[in-house]
């Protein structure tokens, strides 16, 4: 059975730190991409970072460049983004989403479109308050 499981949300002032973890299984995960995404209340579902397990290319949205960090570790199937000099319009419900790059690259120039993605976890609550 598939399963993304993400954790670390929470509830944090303006300009303080989350770390979010996604733990993945039921899948070879060294053959996905792990994107994260967010969603607020009323807004569509947008791309915040997206790590390539094969080659560790990484993507930002440009909201969050240099604030926000991606990383891996392939023998623990497990994803981090690092959110630090948070905002208020942070403020969302994030998603990490495992897309299938044994026939295209999905960690790429269209790594923010969610529908490339296979597999979604249900999201973990972030809320920064000013």
């Amino acid at each position: 059975e598939v399963q993304l499981v993400e954790s670390g949300g929470g509830l944090v002032q303006a300009g303080g730190s989350l770390r979010l973890s996604c733990a993945a299984s039921g899948f070879t995960f060294a053959d996905y991409a792990i994107g994260w995404f967010r969603q607020a209340p009323g807004k569509e579902r947008e791309g915040v970072s997206c790590i390539s397990s094969s080659d560790g290319n990484t993507y930002y949205a440009d909201s969050v460049k240099g604030r926000f960090t991606i990383s891996g570790h392939n023998a623990k199937n497990t994803v981090y983004l690092q959110m630090n000099s948070l905002k208020p319009e942070d403020t969302a419900v994030y998603y990490c989403a495992a897309g299938d790059e044994t026939l295209r690259s999905i960690c790429g120039s269209t790594w923010f479109y969610p529908i490339y993605y296979n597999y979604w976890g249900q999201g973990t609550q972030v809320t920064v308050s000013s």
